[in-house]
């Protein structure tokens, strides 16, 4: 028997996993979740769809044929300032910042195998948070860049303050969620004591920002932001090779030949520059980091949250809630933040309810 017939006869077949298709490029080949692309398509179809309507609507209607004579180079001189100056950016740093805040609570919620564990749960946006607000109020921070590199700095300190307390010989996902919320409170109230001692003007500023709101969103929001996800969302992609070894554990991972400790530092790293990032342009927007990965899981299947899922829902999400806050008491608005704490409340107890369930049982 040739070596070839043995190792046919020896090893067992290798069949498609179920609602996966093996895709082949040349010697390469992986499988590809059916359901994740399905929703990957819709919610990239919705929220484009979305987002047209967004540029579409306002105080100042503009029909979909003049959007597109715009983008094109045509239409008059009100209807250019209005779309690529007034609702373009607004709608573009929606997109951004939902899907910044997904993959950030898909890679946290991944890396400590718990629904619980976001960005804002965790206390890294409150981190963010105070950083921006402590450049608003104490800094004087102005300019495109200032108020998101203090709240970059603001989540790393969070972020690391947060792991080195979590780690005993390793990371505990309970243990890891009690201390961000301590962390979280900590950070909070240092907020707080900022705001009190700021002048009247500057205070004013930071309540508007801390309100998680898109209105009034420039091209230098989006910009920066931008910026950030074409850096951070490549390396998110490239950590979810070693989230899949953080699954196991850590004694597995290690014999599979991960770092364990440079790759938790580095997905922890990542989540927390694309939350910093999504909070520095339009505030801290509450419950999207926690709600979205868990829906796209339940869509995808699976056992961990999809992150190009997660991303465009999250997309999807934040410029359905930012419309629907400028139409639902026109002509004033409701704060993005205020309509997906509304979402996300409910769903934190129902998780809470369940788990507690869980465990009685």
């Amino acid at each position: 028997m040739s070596l070839l017939t043995r190792t046919a006869a020896t090893e067992p077949a290798r069949l498609p996993l179920p609602g996966r298709r093996v895709v082949r490029v040349g010697p390469v080949s992986a499988p590809v979740p059916l359901r994740a692309v399905a929703v990957a398509l819709a919610a990239c179809v919705a929220a484009v769809a979305l987002a047209l309507v967004a540029v579409c609507q306002g105080d100042f209607p503009i029909a979909p044929p003049t959007v597109w004579e715009v983008f094109t180079g045509g239409g008059t001189r009100i209807e250019r300032h209005i779309v690529l100056n007034l609702r373009l950016p607004r709608v573009l740093c929606a997109l951004l910042v939902g899907a910044a805040l997904a993959v950030a609570g898909a890679l946290t919620q991944t890396f400590a195998r718990n629904p619980l564990a976001s960005p804002d749960v965790l206390g890294v946006t409150n981190g963010a948070a105070a950083g921006a607000v402590a450049a608003i109020v104490l800094g004087g921070v102005a300019g495109s860049y200032g108020v998101p590199l203090a709240a970059l700095g603001g989540a790393a300190v969070s972020a690391t303050l947060i792991y080195l307390l979590a780690w005993r010989r390793g990371i505990d996902g309970y243990r890891l969620v009690l201390v961000g919320l301590g962390v979280g409170e900590i950070l909070g109230g240092f907020t707080n004591w900022v705001l009190i001692r700021a002048e009247l003007v500057d205070a004013t500023r930071a309540n508007i920002w801390l309100s998680g709101s898109l209105a009034g969103r420039d091209w230098g929001h989006v910009r920066p932001l931008a910026t950030a996800l074409a850096v951070l969302l490549p390396l998110a992609l490239a950590a979810s090779v070693a989230l899949r070894l953080l699954q196991f554990r850590e004694d597995t991972a290690r014999g599979l030949g991960l770092r364990l400790r440079s790759a938790q530092l580095a997905v922890v790293a990542v989540a927390a520059a694309l939350a910093a990032a999504a909070v520095a342009a339009a505030g801290p927007i509450e419950f999207v980091a926690f709600v979205v990965p868990q829906i796209a899981l339940r869509l995808c299947g699976g056992s961990r949250p999809p992150l190009l899922p997660s991303a465009l829902l999250g997309a999807l999400l934040v410029v359905g809630a930012d419309l629907a806050g400028q139409v639902v008491i026109a002509p004033r608005e409701l704060p993005v933040g205020l309509l997906t704490a509304m979402i996300g409340t409910p769903y934190l107890l129902w998780l809470l309810l369940r788990r507690s369930r869980r465990l009685s049982a």
